[in-house]
């Protein structure tokens, strides 16, 4: 017994200094950050690690001090998760959700993001063949009293003035809040369609399909006029990407709503809570989507009013969203 303790007393000894030296490195880091370490501090904090390593190794096979032990354990523990755990800063962060967390959470939604798909343009086709066999039912659609005036009683000269900048031309203030009116409308259904997702998803379909009746009825009208083709390229140059941020949104939705629905073995709460960072992750790139399609509508609407650029704009716009989203790519960790 005095043999084992002699022996445990030896081994601490000869080792206790670096141990000390190590835990006082650790502290100072934990409480000031890498910065509060000096170069030498630093570059001894690898070696030491791995010495107090090395120290829980023989402790235990030589069957030292528990006290030891626990104490080496506890110090190796602190010393892994500074030397070899993840330490990112915000822009880290950032960048790792732009690069991996977003396009991943993304590319694992494709059915909920079909089934948003579905439900979006059904409504869009719905109201728009509706609307052609009798412009009635865009006044059901959308009431008397629809706003600025684009309503099937429009003149081609009116809505053309809605679609392309004049600086000589008054309908510019018209314009303004129609893309407005548009971009609140979208950021609105986007927000709705994912946070009431957890009612087994019906009031996202249904936000989805309404969004698309209004949308599809409102094409109706500048078709009937044939101004379909100038109406959609005034509205995909910026719309691309709104609308896929609202079906992603809305497949957002569709992910919570799921989870509930068929929640498997779990309780609905766990299943639902399992499944809610994929489709929060989804929901903040919404966010994104609607920025850069505000900036993109303020920057289409002022200077573009070629219907070829509107249309290559659009079309680079859908090429890169998607490859963005869907295309295999190379992990990258931070």
């Amino acid at each position: 017994m005095k043999r084992d303790m002699l022996k445990s007393y030896r081994f601490r000894e000869e080792r206790e200094a670096d141990w000390r030296k190590l835990d006082l490195i650790l502290t100072r880091a934990e409480n000031r950050g890498v910065k509060g370490l000096s170069d030498d501090e630093m570059t001894a904090l690898p070696r030491l690690y791995r010495q107090a390593v090395s120290s829980l190794s023989v402790a235990k096979s030589i069957s030292l001090d528990q006290n030891v032990i626990i104490y080496l354990e506890s110090l190796c523990t602190r010393a892994y998760f500074f030397v070899y755990g993840a330490r990112t800063s915000l822009g880290e962060r950032i960048m790792d959700f732009l690069r991996r967390g977003w396009p991943q959470a993304v590319r694992g939604a494709v059915g909920p993001t079909l089934l948003s798909f579905l439900f979006f343009f059904g409504g869009i086709g719905l109201a728009f063949f509706l609307c052609l066999q009798d412009m009635d039912w865009f006044w059901t659609f959308h009431g008397e009293n629809m706003m600025d005036g684009r309503n099937p009683d429009a003149t081609v000269e009116y809505l053309l003035s809605t679609i392309y900048t004049d600086p000589n031309d008054h309908g510019q203030s018209e314009l303004a809040a129609f893309a407005s009116t548009l971009f609140n409308n979208n950021a609105q259904i986007s927000l709705f369609a994912f946070a009431l997702g957890f009612a087994f998803g019906v009031p996202t379909a249904w936000l989805l399909l309404y969004n698309g009746v209004s949308l599809g009825s409102m094409y109706a009208v500048f078709w009937q006029k044939g101004l379909g083709y100038e109406f959609t390229g005034w509205l995909m140059i910026h719309g691309v990407t709104e609308l896929f941020a609202i079906m992603l949104a809305g497949a957002a939705g569709f992910v919570i709503g799921g989870a509930v629905a068929f929640p498997g073995r779990k309780t609905r709460i766990a299943s639902a809570r399992a499944s809610g960072k994929q489709a929060a992750t989804m929901a903040m790139g919404c966010v994104i989507m609607l920025i850069i399609a505000a900036l993109l509508e303020g920057f289409g609407r002022q200077m573009i009013n070629s219907d070829t650029v509107r249309y290559v704009i659009a079309g680079t716009s859908l090429v890169l969203w998607c490859g963005y989203f869907y295309l295999p790519r190379a992990e990258h960790r931070v």
